[in-house]
């Protein structure tokens, strides 16, 4: 069965309301996932904790296994890739801020074949329209619409993005670099030099609101120039 191929994550810092959604549209599509708590403020672990008991998903606080301040998604990564080279399964990466559909995650597993690093489900708005980190396959949607997945050289966002076992035996998260923040813009690039296709479904579209546990990064699409001061004086956000 499909749901047993795969190894899903879902990184997750406060805002819990959104995160919930994400978390239950997961297990309503018939999966179970890990969900890794990045110093969360303490009632909002505590939910987590609840809605693990209540649907059988993993919680891991990281404040249980480091003292590094969030964002701790190279640690993540790491655990992550060692968990599904050992269960012999994908990885798939779903963010909190991103709600998947019932067949979301059974048609990211079919797309995959030997040659293929990576799968990722094209992100749209709340009216439909592609939005971040694809907006820019909106220009290109004239080529591609008679296509349901297109293969791809551009980076990836780890919003709904499915890592092939064949690409996790190829490289080692422990190379990840540590002064960085994330890790979507590397991984997608190795891919690539790996040889290996990244498939962007178009025809398979996830919900995405953008940065609902970072609001600061919303300024990217209100005040970029803020966004940008803030990312360079604060050394925030480092792809």
């Amino acid at each position: 069965m499909v749901e047993k191929q795969l190894y899903i994550i879902m990184p997750v810092k406060d805002s819990i309301e959104i995160a919930e959604k994400a978390i239950r549209a997961i297990v309503n599509s018939g999966h179970t996932l890990c969900v890794y708590d990045d110093y969360s403020l303490p009632a909002n672990a505590r939910i987590l904790d609840e809605i693990a008991a209540e649907t059988n998903i993993q919680v891991i606080h990281i404040a249980d296994l480091t003292n590094h301040p969030s964002p701790n998604y190279r640690l993540v990564l790491q655990r992550s890739q060692q968990e599904a080279l050992v269960q012999e399964k994908h990885l798939v990466i779903v963010e909190s801020d991103v709600i998947v559909g019932k067949h979301t995650l059974n048609k990211m597993a079919e797309e995959v074949k030997h040659g293929v690093g990576m799968v990722a489900a094209v992100t749209v708005d709340e009216d439909g329209h592609f939005n971040f980190p694809y907006q820019y396959t909106r220009k290109w949607w004239y080529r591609f619409y008679d296509k349901n997945t297109i293969i791809t050289k551009k980076r990836f966002s780890f919003c709904c993005t499915l890592l092939s076992n064949e690409l996790l035996q190829k490289v080692d998260f422990q190379q990840l670099d540590p002064e960085k923040n994330w890790y979507d813009v590397t991984i997608s690039h190795w891919s690539v030099k790996l040889g290996l296709e990244n498939l962007l479904m178009l025809g398979n579209p996830v919900l995405h609101l953008p940065h609902s546990s970072r609001p600061w990064k919303r300024l990217k699409y209100t005040h970029p120039l803020r966004y940008y001061w803030r990312k360079v004086t604060q050394r925030l956000d480092k792809i």
